[in-house]
């Protein structure tokens, strides 16, 4: 006999794996991606000890599956950032110089460290398609004719989608930049 959790578990996990995993693989980059996070999202609703308590199940679900994303995006952006660069109107602001740079002192690795979670957050708040256009091209250092040839997408349209992206990351993080430079 199984306890009311695990029949709740089973119900849960077969009601919503479809739709989860749907929702998780339009965020990440493969299956692979959406298969582990789905997993911790089930593993960490599985260990809810009052599972019934949870009254909005999907919102539970979606919100954790999110937070894992997040997550997931942040380990591994952090490791091919390595020639990020970002330009102004004028072509002259580098940020890579602030994500790189050896910090002095304390108080300026907290802010570099806060500048590295700015980013991150930036680029969760972009529409998924100008998110995933900037993080390949930028992040990746993928063409946009190889995206384009994957995608089916016309060049013109990834061009202007990651044009959107690059004015919402200055404007999201231009205030932040001051403050790294005036530190």
């Amino acid at each position: 006999m199984t306890s009311p959790n695990q029949q709740t578990l089973v119900q849960t996990v077969k009601q919503y794996s479809k739709q989860l995993f749907a929702f998780v693989r339009g965020r990440v980059a493969t299956d692979e991606d959406a298969e582990d996070i789905l997993q911790d999202v089930w593993y960490q609703f599985g260990s809810q000890s009052e599972l019934g308590a949870i009254e909005q199940v999907s919102g539970w679900l979606h919100r954790v599956a999110r937070n894992k994303i997040v997550d997931k995006s942040r380990k591994k952006h952090e490791e091919r950032l390595d020639d990020y660069s970002y330009e102004d109107e004028d072509g002259g602001v580098s940020f890579r110089d602030i994500l790189y740079a050896e910090a002095p002192t304390p108080e300026a690795e907290d802010l570099k460290q806060l500048f590295w979670d700015q980013l991150f957050l930036a680029l969760e708040e972009l529409p998924a398609a100008q998110r995933d256009i900037f993080v390949q091209n930028e992040l990746e250092e993928r063409t946009f004719q190889e995206i384009a040839d994957e995608t089916g997408e016309n060049i013109k349209t990834l061009i202007s989608r990651k044009g959107y992206a690059v004015k919402h990351l200055r404007k999201r993080l231009e205030s932040l930049y001051q403050e790294f430079i005036n530190y």
